[in-house]
C-alpha cells in the first residue's frame, strides 16, 4: 500500500499513525528529498530509505504514538557515516538527512440527528473543523444534497449523509466516542433516539435540544425503559454555553457548536493526563 493510500485507510479505521517524510538530503542517502512512509504501532508503509535511517525513524514515529501528549510535528536530523552509528546500527551513504514526523491523529466524530434550521446552522459550523460529520434525517428532503448544498460545501470535515427512515439504526453504525446531537422534527424520534443511545456504550456525549419540561417528560418514559439515575445523567439538556440566551437557529447553533469544541479539548486534556500517569 502507497502512503496516500495508507494516510487515507487509517483515516477511514480512525487508528492513529505517523507519516514521516524525508524533507532535505544533504550528500548521498538512499532516497531523495520527498520521499515519504507511513507508521503505526504495529506497521509500516512506503519507504523512506530502509537501514538504519528508516529504523531510527520509525522508533521515534512509535514513540510518538505512545505518547498522547505529542500532537505537533517534530524535526530530527540524521548523520549517515561510519562515525555516528546509532542503536540500529551503522548506515555509510557519506549524507545528512533531515526527516519530519507529522502525527495522523484520530479526530474527533460527531452525530447530528435532525437536519431542521438549528441541525444545518450546526452543521455548516461543524463542517469547518476536522471531523468525521455524520448528518442523519429521516426525511428524504432533509438529507438531499440539495438541503444541504450550503452547510457542507468546502468542507473540511469528512461529511456523512444519512437518510434513515428509522434513525436510531445509526447509533449502531457511528465510530467510537462519536458525540451525539439529537435535534429532530419529531419528539417521538428525539426519544426513541436517547432510548437506544443510553443502551450503546461506545458513544462519547448525548444531548438533547429542548426545553426542561420536555426532558421532565422524557426522564419520566426514559425511566419507565428501565434507564436508571446514572443512565440518565448520561443526556446533556438543554444543549450549548448556558450563558448564551439566542433562540434563532444560528445563535443555538454558535453555542452547542463552541460547546462542542469545549468538550473536544476536555477529551484531549483527559488523554494528555492518562498518558502521563
Amino acid at each position: 500500500m502507497s502512503w496516500v493510500a495508507a494516510v487515507e485507510a487509517l483515516r477511514q479505521e480512525r487508528r492513529a499513525g505517523v507519516l514521516v517524510t524525508l524533507v532535505t538530503v544533504r550528500g548521498h542517502a538512499p532516497r531523495e528529498a520527498g520521499a515519504k512512509m507511513v507508521v503505526t504501532a504495529d506497521a509500516t508503509w512506503d519507504s523512506i530509505g530502509g537501514g538504519n535511517l528508516e529504523a531510527t525513524a520509525v522508533a521515534r514515529a512509535r514513540a510518538m504514538l505512545a505518547d498522547a501528549t505529542i500532537r505537533i510535528p517534530e524535526l530530527m536530523s540524521l548523520s549517515l557515516n561510519d562515525k555516528a552509528p546509532v542503536e540500529h546500527g551503522v548506515q555509510c551513504c557519506g549524507g545528512e538527512v533531515t526527516i519530519l514526523l507529522e502525527p495522523l491523529a484520530v479526530v474527533p466524530s460527531v452525530a447530528i440527528f435532525g437536519l431542521g434550521h438549528v441541525g444545518v446552522e450546526l452543521a455548516r459550523i461543524l463542517a469547518r473543523h476536522d471531523v468525521e460529520l455524520h448528518l442523519v434525517d429521516s426525511r428524504t428532503e432533509q438529507a438531499s444534497d440539495r438541503a444541504l448544498a450550503g452547510a457542507t460545501r468546502d468542507a473540511l470535515a469528512r461529511v456523512h449523509v444519512h437518510h434513515a427512515p428509522v434513525p436510531e439504526l445509526v447509533l449502531g453504525q457511528v465510530p467510537e466516542g462519536t458525540h451525539v446531537l439529537i435535534m429532530t422534527h419529531d419528539h417521538a424520534e428525539d426519544i426513541a433516539l436517547c432510548d437506544v443511545a443510553l443502551r450503546c456504550s461506545h458513544l462519547g456525549s448525548v444531548g438533547l435540544i429542548g426545553s426542561s419540561a420536555k426532558w421532565s417528560r422524557f426522564r419520566v418514559k426514559l425511566a419507565e425503559e428501565g434507564h436508571g439515575p446514572d443512565a440518565l445523567a448520561r443526556i446533556t439538556t438543554p444543549i450549548g454555553l448556558p450563558d448564551v440566551a439566542g433562540k434563532d437557529p444560528a445563535t443555538i447553533a454558535v453555542s452547542v457548536a463552541a460547546d462542542l469544541v469545549r468538550t473536544f479539548e476536555r477529551d484531549r486534556a483527559q488523554a494528555h493526563t492518562e498518558a502521563s500517569r
